[in-house]
């Protein structure tokens, strides 16, 4: 089968593409970049660029129609919201092209990636959420600064939404201890996203569950404990190791997926309170991150997802290899920067000792697999750092070094 992987500088999109490639699938990779790393990987038939869907919508729907085009029931895999949404609502002109997508309907794509709505069905299911509030206005938020339980958590209701005919990223999490650090978090998040929810800060340890979903029944399950997070703060894994489903966290999960009838692959996210109760966070209606671990301790996602899509239905999954041990190179080298640069404003949390930290990152555990090198299949690593330079690191130190020079220039202007 032909199948467009997208997204191609995500490590889930590297891991479909090895595993999609080694099952005798034709892999293209789709960017929004004149190259990718999962487009560097040996299993990549050819690669493709197209109109970012953060610039222009329209146009990203009609290259990947294009692509489509070459060949009746070619499979499209969007790896991130920033190309789920866009394609979901745009199934029916890929339908007409003769392309394949495994996506519950449009409404439940929706409700899966509103926060406020996962942690309804979640509330409703006797399933324990966060004390939330959703606000709606500076108005609201000056109304309840002096009621909420802080510590508190302000996110953006979706991750991306949908404005201006682009998909607009919403931003990152913030923290507040009090009145005055809320209302400053609330200032900054209010200019991306108009509606916020309120959370009372969790404190525990992150938990996800991952499954393969045909119309409500899994298919496919796994799971995994977090080392170590990207962010410190708990946001994207950068070393992980597979474990059994807790059975209170599957349970849960699987109530919320089939409250969704969903149809493709999940991951439901939970924090672990230290009495050991699960408390729900969010529903991520897409491949994740951490992919790679699922694929190398025997879940392989990709492939029975590619086998779905082709047959109707697929192998159920009944067991994977525990204690498999995976990491994000430059994921945990991120971490050990923000470790370096103390806790972020307003955080009430643990935040881990700089020392140990360090200790950990220089003293890699023996048999740990990696996210994105392979011996056999080296490039995707290369073009991981090569991408995090030139795209993200970069421009970055150049925005700062501007705003310096204004600093200096303004100061001395009036000298």
């Amino acid at each position: 089968m032909r199948i467009l992987v997208l997204d191609g500088n995500e490590n889930q999109a590297v891991a479909c593409v090895r595993s999609l490639g080694k099952a005798g699938h034709a892999v293209f990779v789709g960017a929004d970049s004149s190259w990718s790393k999962a487009g560097w990987s040996r299993y990549c038939r050819g690669s493709f660029r197209y109109p970012g869907p953060q610039v222009d919508i329209d146009a990203f729907i009609s290259r990947i129609i294009e692509e489509v085009r070459r060949e009746e029931g070619t499979l499209v895999l969007p790896m991130t919201e920033r190309t789920t949404l866009p394609l979901s609502g745009a199934r029916d002109l890929i339908y007409a092209a003769g392309g394949k997508l495994v996506l519950p309907d449009h409404k439940n794509v929706l409700r899966a990636f509103d926060k406020q709505q996962t942690i309804g069905i979640a509330r409703s299911l006797g399933i324990a959420v966060p004390e939330t509030k959703l606000i709606m206005s500076e108005r609201e938020a000056a109304e309840s600064a002096e009621s909420l339980p802080y510590p508190v958590v302000l996110k953006p209701r979706s991750s991306e939404v949908s404005a201006s005919g682009r998909i607009k990223a919403a931003g990152r999490p913030l923290y507040a201890s009090n009145k005055r650090e809320f209302l400053k978090a609330h200032r900054e998040m209010s200019a991306r996203s108009v509606s916020i929810l309120v959370q009372e800060f969790v404190e525990g340890r992150g938990s996800g569950y991952f499954a393969l979903m045909r119309e409500g029944e899994p298919r496919a399950e796994f799971a995994h404990r977090r080392v170590r997070d990207v962010h410190p703060t708990g946001s994207g894994s950068a070393v992980r190791v597979s474990i059994t489903p807790d059975p209170v966290v599957r349970e849960a999960a699987l109530s919320i997926l089939k409250g969704l009838n969903w149809h493709g692959v999940a991951m439901v996210e939970f924090r672990i309170r230290p009495d050991g109760t699960p408390v729900f966070m969010e529903v991520n209606g897409r491949f994740w991150t951490s992919l790679p671990l699922a694929v190398y301790a025997g879940v392989d996602f990709p492939r029975l997802l590619a086998e779905m899509a082709e047959l109707g239905d697929c192998e159920r999954t009944s067991g994977y290899r525990e204690n498999v041990r995976c990491r994000w190179l430059l994921g945990d080298a991120r971490h050990l920067v923000e470790v370096m640069r103390g806790a972020p404003s307003g955080y009430p949390g643990r935040f881990p000792n700089r020392w140990s930290t360090l200790a950990e990152f220089l003293l890699p555990v023996r048999g740990a697999f990696h996210d994105n090198f392979m011996l056999s299949d080296p490039f995707p690593e290369a073009g991981d750092w090569l991408d995090f330079g030139i795209r993200k690191l970069f421009p970055r130190l150049l925005k700062q070094t501007s705003i310096e020079r204004i600093d200096v220039e303004g100061r001395y202007s009036h000298s």
